[in-house]
């Protein structure tokens, strides 16, 4: 990308984490290549059978290996060894627009965001696996639900980062469930963000999709409960509450008009199940709030260490 007057060019890095894509990986790292000339390209291969390290290597890639199985540790280790100041992420599949690449790199310099989403849109059907498209629309519905904003593809892994974003981002994730995390971590921070459309095309033939539609989407679903629970923890432990107060209040309803007709409360072990239970959903809602209080320190350190990494322009 052209730089400003008296300023360098910012150091672009291309950082394709890949597992058994011999088929595709130097199609993808060419491609890149005549998309972004002046980037560096990393390869990271995460355990392959295949010959997918020499293929990159051949092509002009710089390979390195994360033994840890996984996506989300191979996005651990690439963000923390790569240093730029602007990270292209996609997929070593084939199947994202390279030629993309400096539009959604130049949306994150003149905008001066922190990450820039490459949504999928795609004319193949073989492009996207049968349940794929439903549950890629049913988890960004809830994530939106849950946080109140959301993206239009949360699953998509074609990103463009900041440094600020890469070096204050503490990935915990193992899996196909980093997207998730990634896209809540920018909203919890309301970090600035944008969304540019994409072509989405299907994987060459030979190449073999390593996403399990039920087993990484039951896994992305429990994802983003978790972070629910963590980062709304006032209305997750509220709701739970809530539940429990009401199922007592049902409870004690037959109980209180018994006792107002004969002064008498006969089922003793329904008053003691109420009582309980309410006594459950006062405390289940305190913890929400004492929760609620150490989320917001954290969130407090999380926004400080982000603010620390200069960002795009500075």
């Amino acid at each position: 990308m052209a730089a400003d007057a008296g300023r360098p060019a910012p150091r672009i890095a291309i950082i394709l984490p890949c597992y058994n894509e011999e088929t595709a990986i130097a199609a993808t790292v060419v491609a890149f290549r005549a998309a972004l000339p002046s980037a560096a390209i990393y390869v990271y291969d995460n355990n392959s059978t295949d010959r997918t390290a020499a293929v990159a290597r051949a092509a002009g890639a710089e390979v390195r290996v994360e033994r840890m199985q996984g996506k989300g540790h191979v996005v651990r280790r690439m963000f923390a060894d790569v240093e730029a100041d602007i990270y292209v992420m996609a997929d070593g599949d084939e199947t994202y627009d390279a030629a993309a690449a400096p539009l959604l790199v130049q949306r994150l310099i003149e905008e001066r965001l922190d990450m820039v989403v490459g949504a999928r849109r795609s004319e193949v059907e073989a492009a996207y696996r049968r349940g794929h498209r439903l549950g890629n629309a049913v988890l960004t519905g809830m994530l939106a639900r849950l946080f109140g904003r959301s993206f239009g593809d949360i699953l998509s892994g074609y990103r463009v980062f900041s440094r600020r974003f890469v070096k204050s981002f503490p990935v915990l994730s193992a899996g196909f469930e980093i997207e998730t995390e990634i896209s809540v971590h920018a909203l919890e921070l309301r970090m600035p963000v944008a969304e540019v459309m994409t072509a989405y095309g299907a994987r060459p033939e030979g190449s073999e999709s390593k996403l399990a539609t039920y087993r990484d989407g039951w896994r992305i679903l429990t994802t983003i409960l978790t972070l629910f629970r963590i980062e709304r923890p006032v209305l997750f432990f509220g709701g739970i509450g809530a539940l429990l107060a009401a199922l007592a209040v049902l409870l004690a309803i037959p109980l209180v008009l018994t006792y107002m007709q004969t002064g008498l409360v006969p089922r003793v072990p329904t008053a003691i199940l109420s009582t309980g239970l309410s006594i459950v959903a006062v405390l289940t809602f305190f913890c929400g709030i004492i929760l609620d209080t150490v989320v917001r320190g954290r969130r407090e350190v999380r926004r400080l260490a982000y603010l620390a990494v200069p960002g795009i322009g500075n």
